[in-house]
C-alpha cells in the first residue's frame, strides 16, 4: 500500500496596496516643526474599509511624512498601538473617551528624538470637563480633547498642542466644545496649536468662537500653500474634491522671541488604486517658533 498525502494549496497573499505620489512635506529639521492632524477612522467598520486593509496605507503615508507631532482622532487603543509600532521612534499619550482604553480617543504621537512632553491633560467637552465619559448639549456621542506641552530638544523652545474632535450632530455641542478649547488655550503661556476634526466648516459658529479667542487658521496664515484647499472628508473617494474643510490646524503666536510663524500648509490626498487610508485626508503644517 502506498501512502498518499493530501496537499492543500493556498492562494498567494495579495500584494499590499501602494500609495500613489510622493510625500507632501516629509521629515523636517529644526527649527521647523511639522504637525499633522489625521482622523484615522475607527478600527471598527465594514470589511471594505477594515483597519487591517488600511493599516499599510496609513503606515506608509505617515511614515513618509514623519511629522514631528501627529494629532489623531477616532483611533482606538490597539489601532494606535499598532501604528506606533509601525512607525518606530514615536512616543504617545492616549486615553479613550470612555476612560482607560475604552472607545475612541484624541491621542497625540510625537517624534521622541525631537520633543519631550512637559505637561498634559484630557478634558471632556461637557458641562463637567473633568468627568470621564461625560457629555452635554445633546452631543451625538462623548467628545474630548487632549493637550500636551512640549519642549523642543533642538531649540529649547516650548509650545502647547491641543487635539480635539468636536461633535458631528449638535451645533450647540460644537460651539460649546469650541469655547472649552478656546478657554484651555487662553490659560497657556506662549505659542499654541489647536488641531483636529471640527465637524464643521470655516463659516461655522464654532470657528467664530475660536477666532474670537485669538486663534488663527494656519491655512491662510501659511507663507506657502502646497495644495488646493481640498475638502477633507473624502467619503472613501480616492480623488480629492472641493468642499468644506472640517479638519483644521489653528495657531496662536507667543510673545516676543516666541512668535509662531506658519511656513507651509497642505491637505495630503495620497491614496492607492481604489482605496484611501481613511475617510478623511490629513492636514499638515510646518511652523517655527521664534525668529529664524
Amino acid at each position: 500500500m502506498v501512502a498518499t498525502m493530501n496537499v492543500v494549496r493556498t492562494a498567494a497573499p495579495e500584494a499590499p496596496p501602494v500609495l500613489r505620489g510622493a510625500p507632501l512635506i516629509g521629515p523636517v529639521e529644526a527649527p521647523d516643526v511639522h504637525l499633522m492632524t489625521y482622523n484615522l477612522k475607527s478600527a471598527s467598520g465594514s470589511p471594505a474599509h477594515a483597519w487591517w486593509q488600511r493599516r499599510p496605507l496609513v503606515r506608509d503615508l505617515v511614515g513618509a511624512e514623519r511629522p514631528t507631532v501627529l494629532c489623531t482622532q477616532e483611533g482606538r487603543f490597539r489601532q494606535l498601538w499598532e501604528l506606533r509600532e509601525d512607525l518606530g521612534g514615536y512616543d504617545w499619550i492616549h486615553l479613550g473617551r470612555g476612560g482607560g482604553s475604552r472607545s475612541e480617543s484624541t491621542a497625540i504621537l510625537w517624534d521622541a528624538s525631537r520633543l519631550a512632553p512637559l505637561d498634559y491633560d484630557h478634558l471632556w467637552l461637557s458641562r463637567h470637563p473633568d468627568r470621564i465619559g461625560s457629555r452635554s448639549w445633546r452631543s451625538g456621542t462623548v467628545r474630548m480633547l487632549t493637550w500636551v506641552r512640549f519642549e523642543d530638544k533642538a531649540t529649547g523652545k516650548d509650545f502647547h498642542v491641543v487635539n480635539v474632535h468636536l461633535d458631528h450632530r449638535s451645533e450647540k455641542a460644537r460651539r460649546k466644545g469650541a469655547a472649552i478649547c478656546r478657554d484651555v488655550v487662553r490659560r497657556f503661556q506662549g505659542p499654541a496649536v489647536l488641531a483636529g476634526d471640527f465637524n464643521c466648516g470655516p463659516d461655522s459658529p464654532a470657528r467664530a468662537v475660536l477666532a474670537g479667542g485669538g486663534l488663527t487658521d494656519a491655512w491662510p496664515a501659511a507663507e506657502e500653500r502646497l495644495t488646493p484647499d481640498w475638502g477633507t472628508f473624502n467619503r472613501w473617494r480616492t480623488e480629492p474634491a472641493a468642499g468644506p474643510t472640517i479638519d483644521w490646524i489653528m495657531v496662536r503666536s507667543g510673545p516676543r522671541r516666541q512668535e509662531l510663524t506658519v511656513r507651509k500648509a497642505g491637505v495630503n490626498t495620497r491614496s492607492a488604486e481604489g482605496m484611501t487610508p481613511s475617510d478623511h485626508w490629513p492636514v499638515q503644517a510646518v511652523f517655527t517658533i521664534g525668529r529664524r
